[in-house]
């Protein structure tokens, strides 16, 4: 045989084989991706999570702060017990629609995958979540009790997203990002304290609205 010729053949099989090779490693690399991320969460959860959120804000404007304008912020101060309960009972309404809405739409969304919605994945993804909020949700008592309210709102922001960036390893990568974000936009509200909602309404209303959609357009759609 010519020479040529077999080395020809031979190159077109190894090129074969090292494709071969590559598709086994990319559906290993997909297969193990699946086994650790939690792939059933929507991005309508997160724009959802974001209009109840800018409802609750409302609400809490109306409560607190109406008729005064926004830039008569910094001049308040929340400290009567009612109105304390009453914020609390706003963000309890809000972080359990969003909690329900999202356990629905990620049901929805792992039933047409093929996949259970509860498994070994999003119990490590609840535990990554919980250590962070809970320890932040005492801290917030104690900084109320104490009566440290201007910073209640920047040390929950602060913590949902150090929440976030331990839970990014089992979600898609750009939650990381989101965490990164809600932190600094905590570190800014620490700094001016008295706009505590406003910085509530970008943190948890406006940021999960916009990366809610980005994660629509790239992953659901």
């Amino acid at each position: 045989m010519n020479p040529f010729i077999n080395f020809e053949l031979q190159s077109t099989f190894n090129m074969e084989q090292n494709s071969d090779y590559q598709k086994d490693i990319e559906s290993i690399r997909h297969m193990m991706e699946k086994s650790v991320k939690f792939l059933s969460l929507s991005g309508l959860s997160g724009i959802l999570a974001g209009v109840y959120a800018l409802i609750g804000a409302g609400f809490a404007y109306y409560i607190v702060y109406l008729p005064q304008t926004p830039f008569d912020y910094a001049n308040q101060s929340v400290k009567e017990v009612t109105i304390i309960i009453r914020l609390l009972a706003i963000a309890l309404a809000v972080l359990v629609a969003s909690i329900i809405t999202g356990y629905v739409l990620a049901s929805r969304k792992a039933n047409k995958m093929g996949v259970k919605v509860w498994n070994t994945t999003s119990k490590r993804l609840v535990i990554n979540l919980l250590v962070p909020l809970l320890a932040g949700g005492i801290f917030l008592i104690f900084l109320a009790l104490y009566g440290y309210f201007a910073l209640v709102a920047p040390a929950f922001l602060i913590f949902y997203g150090l929440a976030l960036i331990q839970a990014s390893p089992n979600l898609y990568d750009e939650i990381r990002y989101l965490g990164y974000l809600e932190i600094i936009l905590g570190i800014i509200c620490a700094a001016l304290p008295g706009f505590g909602l406003i910085f509530w309404s970008i943190g948890f209303g406006v940021l999960h609205i916009i990366y809610g959609a980005l994660m629509f357009k790239k992953y659901d759609r």
